[in-house]
């Protein structure tokens, strides 16, 4: 069988020039979305890679079954009770997407199915559910969908009385959708150009949606505009942020003709979110969650008819170790969301007395965070439970006597628990920072670096990365696999301070941790360079790009799902999506000491002639976050470059956006593949 010989892209050099450094890039002609000559180049490394993993398909369909066999197919989840409707989503086996049903007052009731993606997705290739409304009287469901991964949702109303479609249709919409308190009107978000939710729109049921009326817009560049409704019912928030500061407007749910008003005016750097309580006697206030003189945030209270800042009032304050979250207001208790030593808290406090307690968790490493709790005046917090080797499960929790009961553990056939060790172990930074790792392996390792091992990064953003189960990884930990999340700066996991020292002129902090991580791997015996892989995408797709040009004897395998690799040029291009606002977080090349330093790191800047490990990159034809063309820039430029004659692969899917495929089956294949790949290189 001849040896499938790898496309080269056309060298058509475009030359820039910013702050006196002149860059060629060769591929510039990649953007050219409608040219048919960039599809056709992307269609050619498909075929390029489907050739070159032809010899793996055996274990690729060996590893869909099991990772297929393993789900419970036929599912239910557990049920949440509003207004005495029982609402609950199923899987059925062999449909790729969940049906939302509900039962009307009992669970014993006839099921009433309310949305069937699978039918909505009959003759499509991708279906993504954006958001999911029923009106205050449960009589009216609103929801989005997408059927192309361009993250742009068509609103539709479904009469659940007839079971009819209103012909109420609004296009283009994003995430966040809300219900006025009457059931009269609808509150949603819409993008600009740039895929930036920007303007609120407020739509009357029977109404022609060019008429809605705009509530708010936005026209600063570096602002998303997000909206969710209180637990009370008694707002919606139009919630304004940028990467480093946030702005709460209040909108009065139980006036279908009310207007934003803001509670504190923007300041720069400054970030808060807002919860509305009213107690048992109808005395209201807002929690506002806020950096405002701490840096891990504090909780301060102020009144609801004069919120401004000036009237605010310390609640919980700053702790140096302890950063807050969010409030959760329940009618009787506040649940404070915490994370203290990189792992999430739970905090109960009765809103009476104050007095108040942590819920114990049973594991050492695990994440928790709160479930579906619609219920303001409910007693019961329902939350969610897992870690890298206990499944998801939900629990309802009994405030007032700290009972817990378990309404439910996702069943994985096969798998057993106590097969397995999950630990922390820390590694030490290059300037003698300690790094925390996830660790996960099977009890029965010998720790003699002969152990085939997975690490995982992410590190923008402040976004942390929490200890999770994984259905699909059992197939690499059965195979003797190691797996690790390296928790690095960047991120989140140990409060604010954490984050800074991975952004702007710290972002190299990233990269040396993660490498850290991985020589603490292999000097603890868990593995070695040519048995160590490295998985990241989007941002961790970026720090998979550095990695690989900064010590790429380290790893035997990269895996960069959608990465975002061409940082100077799309920081230039204030025309792309999201490139403002992402300049709070990598710095504005338009200042030649971020340009600098940028292009100290950018991968495809930084691509040079030596051998690198085998390299798969993944892309999103409709991505709107991180364009197609980067991972295919990328990899062109690699193809050129590198000495070695280890595989590259770039993997583009022509009819889906940032996540990938929709449908959990499709979404499977696509693991069992890139585990294909994984354990053809690693072993």
């Amino acid at each position: 069988m001849s040896t499938p010989i790898p496309p080269i892209a056309a060298v058509k050099p475009v030359e820039s020039v910013n702050h006196g450094d002149r860059r060629i890039d060769n591929y510039y002609w990649l953007r050219e979305r409608d040219n048919p000559e960039t599809i056709a180049y992307l269609e050619a490394e498909n075929a390029y890679t489907e050739a070159s993993m032809a010899h793996t398909e055996g274990l690729q369909k060996e590893l869909f079954a099991e990772m297929k066999g393993r789900i419970k197919e036929t599912d239910e989840s557990v049920p949440v009770e509003k207004n005495g409707f029982f609402y609950y989503r199923r899987t059925e086996e062999g449909k790729q997407y969940a049906i939302y049903c509900r039962k009307v007052g009992s669970l014993d009731a006839p099921e009433e199915v309310l949305l069937d993606l699978n039918r909505e997705a009959e003759s499509k290739k991708y279906m993504r559910l954006g958001n999911f409304a029923v009106s205050p009287d449960q009589r009216f469901l609103a929801y989005g969908l997408d059927d192309n991964g361009s993250e742009n949702y068509t609103l539709r109303v479904k009469d659940l009385k007839t079971g009819e479609l209103l012909p109420d249709v609004v296009t283009k919409t994003y995430y966040g959708l809300e219900w006025s308190n009457d059931n009269s009107s609808l509150y949603y978000t819409v993008l600009d150009a740039a895929m930036r939710p920007y303007k609120l729109f407020r739509h009357r049921l029977g109404s022609d949606p060019s008429t809605d009326e705009l509530l708010f817009h936005e026209p600063d560049e570096s602002y998303f505009l997000n909206l969710y409704k209180t637990k009370s019912d008694r707002f919606v928030i139009a919630h304004l942020r940028s990467a480093v500061t946030q702005e709460v407007h209040l909108i009065d749910a139980g006036d279908p003709a009310a207007l934003p008003r803001v509670v504190q005016p923007r300041v720069h750097q400054m970030e808060y979110s807002v919860e509305h309580h009213r107690d048992a006697a109808g005395q209201e206030r807002l929690y506002i969650t806020t950096n405002w003189e701490a840096e891990n945030f504090r909780v301060m209270t102020a009144p609801v008819d004069a919120p401004g800042r000036e009237n605010w009032r310390e609640f919980i304050p700053h702790r140096p170790a302890v950063k807050v979250d969010r409030v959760e207001a329940f009618r009787d208790f506040l649940v404070i969301h915490e994370r203290e030593a990189g792992l999430r808290q739970i905090r109960v406090q009765d809103a009476q007395s104050g007095a108040h307690y942590r819920i114990e968790q049973p594991e050492p490493v695990y994440t928790v965070g709160s479930g579906e709790n619609p219920n303001y005046n409910s007693r019961v917090l329902r939350y969610g439970y897992t870690s890298l080797v206990s499944p998801p499960t939900v629990f309802d929790y009994a405030m007032d006597t700290r009972q817990r009961e378990m309404k439910k553990q996702d069943e994985v056939k096969g798998y057993n628990p106590d097969d397995y060790r999950s630990e922390r172990v820390w590694a030490t930074a290059s300037d003698g920072t300690q790094i925390p790792l996830s660790v996960v392996y099977p009890k029965d390792i010998a720790l003699d670096g002969s152990n085939p091992t997975l690490l995982y990064g992410y590190g923008s953003y402040g976004a942390s990365i929490d200890p999770s189960f994984n259905s699909s990884r059992v197939s690499l930990l059965q195979r003797g696999y190691v797996f690790a999340i390296a928790h690095i700066r960047g991120g989140g996991e140990m409060g604010r301070a954490w984050k800074e020292k991975g952004k702007f002129l710290h972002k190299m902090n990233t990269f040396t941790d993660f490498i850290a991580a991985a020589e603490h791997l292999i000097e603890a015996g868990f593995t070695r360079p040519e048995k160590l892989a490295a998985l990241g995408g989007s941002a961790g797709g970026l720090l998979m790009g550095a990695v690989a040009n900064l010590r790429p004897d380290l790893f035997r395998a990269v895996i960069a799902h959608v990465p975002f690799v061409d940082v100077i040029n799309t920081m230039l291009d204030p025309t792309i999506p999201l490139t403002v606002i992402e300049w709070e977080e990598w710095g504005n090349p338009a200042d030649p000491e971020f340009y600098a330093y940028m292009k100290s790191y950018s991968p495809y800047d930084n691509v040079e002639a030596k051998a690198y490990p085998a390299i798969l990159a993944t892309a999103g034809l409709n991505d709107p976050r991180v364009q197609y063309w980067e991972p295919a820039k990328w990899v062109a430029l690699l193809r050129t470059r590198k000495t070695d004659d280890n595989l590259l692969l770039l993997k583009t899917n022509m009819g889906a956006g940032h996540g990938g495929a929709s449908g959990r089956y499709d979404y499977l294949e696509e693991t069992a593949f890139e585990y294909a790949f994984l354990i053809d290189q690693v072993g």
